[in-house]
């Protein structure tokens, strides 16, 4: 493949769509870091509910328009873990998570790195695993969560008790990361012993 044919590829809608979730994350820790309120609320809500658009829109215009690349096979899990990543630590920052619900976040930011270790760890060894329908339902517990919890004191105002919802479905999606993460482990152990 030639230099421009390359750069080219790399310009598509979809790996433009991922670059876009990256930068989301400085953006949204900005909204909470230097605004305040619930200007700083909803922004950072917005922000996130962009980047969650952008993930399922990458993906889907990726097979749809068969522009799938290993840039954008590389990148979009990292974007994912850099969105949940920061969004976990922000909110922990601000104290909408605290106490024994910090477990929650450490279980989730803990299953984030070692599934990303695993993968790398299960690519050297020409092994792919399959994102089950299970770790679906879990992003989807915990993008509900984050996106509920970043709301936090601006929703309550108008749902009172949201937020309280919002650390349960953090919990459930705690327990999701907990199951689908012993299913990456349990494969790549399997496939280590195999070897």
């Amino acid at each position: 493949m030639d230099q421009t044919a390359s750069k080219s590829h790399h310009l598509k809608l979809p790996n433009v769509l991922t670059y876009a979730r990256i930068l989301a994350v400085p953006a949204l820790v900005a909204c909470l870091y230097f605004l305040t309120g619930d200007t700083a609320r909803w922004s950072a809500l917005a922000i996130f509910i962009a980047a969650g658009i952008t993930d399922w829109l990458d993906g889907y215009l990726a097979r749809a328009w068969q522009q799938q690349s290993e840039l954008g096979r590389m990148l979009d899990p990292i974007a994912d873990k850099l969105l949940v990543g920061a969004t976990l630590m922000l909110l922990v920052y601000d104290q909408t998570i605290s106490g024994f619900s910090i477990w929650a976040a450490v279980i989730i930011l803990c299953r984030e790195i070692l599934v990303s270790g695993l993968r790398e760890f299960l690519a050297e060894l020409n092994v792919k695993i399959h994102v089950t329908e299970l770790a679906k339902w879990k992003t989807t517990v915990q993008m509900v969560a984050l996106g509920v919890l970043l709301a936090g004191a601006a929703i309550d105002k108008i749902f009172p008790g949201t937020s309280t919802i919002g650390l349960t479905f953090l919990w459930l999606a705690a327990l999701l990361t907990l199951w689908t993460g012993y299913d990456y482990l349990k494969a790549a152990v399997r496939h280590a012993m195999e070897r």
